[in-house]
């Protein structure tokens, strides 16, 4: 349930934070029954106008992905003990300037698992039934069954890559589906539910790609147009992980071309996102909603209410 970017243990922490009134600061959008939780554990800023001004004298610094925790930012502080990333990634977080200044940093992992691994599912009915194309085109008064024909996820084979948390969910959900299930991973899982293969062979014989890993250096940038053309022609992609893993213009070609017959993306390099990606029809594009769902939040809420007590107790 708890991740640290760095060595330090939290718990030395305790009696710093148990010391006085906790100033709790909320920088991103959070549920209202979490905020109230909140307050019960300490005085919560919510959403400042000024988020390095309030930091001045904060003791815990709870964000999501939209707000960048870097060295600039932490200049200000040197109250703060813990950073808590509502979500998996913690790379908006910079891990150097944190253990320089000897703030913990935990996220809350396992809560979004579900919700980024049904909306992943989702994504791929949406390519291959064309169900968006479908709605718009309905909305626009008409009625075009024969250029709407799609494809069944039964019998095809998806290749996830990063077979982690969300990525085994997403392999369960299509196998139960019909799929085949091939993945990638630092280590074959066993799970039997997927196939562990190596990478090139996954992008040869996958007919759906759903991409599940964190980012490294090793892996931005790794679907780039070497990649693309090595994936069977007429495939479909799907990232929720990072955006910086795809490279935006040579996923623009492969479409273009036909190499890729579809796209869903949620994340992107950019965010918001107003490249010319918008302007394809063969895209499904969301903005990074992949953890927005009620059941999500509040489990996210309830994780990083716990890790407070936690540290107080």
């Amino acid at each position: 349930m708890i991740k640290s970017n760095n060595k330090s243990n939290p718990n030395n922490y305790c009696g710093l934070i148990n010391g006085g009134t906790l100033k709790i600061l909320v920088a991103d959008k959070t549920e209202p029954e979490v905020l109230e939780k909140l307050k019960t554990l300490g005085d919560v800023v919510y959403q400042p106008s000024d988020l390095k001004s309030q930091l001045v004298d904060s003791q815990i610094l709870i964000v999501r992905s939209a707000t960048k925790v870097t060295r600039e930012l932490l200049s200000s502080t040197s109250s703060l003990k813990l950073i808590i990333r509502a979500g998996v990634g913690l790379d908006n977080v910079d891990p150097v300037a944190c253990k320089e200044k000897s703030i913990s940093v935990m996220n809350t992992p396992g809560a979004s698992t579900n919700a980024v691994a049904e909306l992943a599912v989702g994504l791929i009915f949406s390519l291959l039934r064309k169900i968006p194309q479908a709605h718009a085109s309905m909305k626009a008064g008409k009625w075009e069954k024969k250029s709407l024909t799609g494809l069944e996820l039964s019998g095809k084979a998806v290749g996830i890559v990063g077979y982690g948390r969300i990525g085994s969910a997403v392999g369960r959900m299509c196998k139960a589906l019909g799929m085949r299930v091939l993945y990638t991973n630092l280590a074959d899982l066993n799970d039997g539910v997927g196939k562990h293969v190596e990478l090139e062979l996954l992008l040869a014989e996958a007919d759906v790609i759903s991409i599940h890993t964190v980012l490294t250096d090793q892996t931005r940038g790794m679907f780039n147009a070497q990649a693309f053309s090595k994936m069977k022609k007429g495939a479909y992609l799907i990232n929720l992980a990072r955006g910086q893993i795809v490279d935006e213009d040579a996923l623009y070609d492969a479409l273009i071309s036909g190499q890729l017959a579809g796209a869903a993306l949620d994340v992107f390099s950019q965010e918001p996102y107003t490249g010319k990606l918008l302007g394809l029809e063969n895209i499904v594009l969301t903005p990074h909603i992949g953890a927005s769902t009620k059941e999500a939040q509040l489990r996210i809420g309830a994780e990083i209410i716990q890790i407070i007590k936690d540290l107080k107790s």
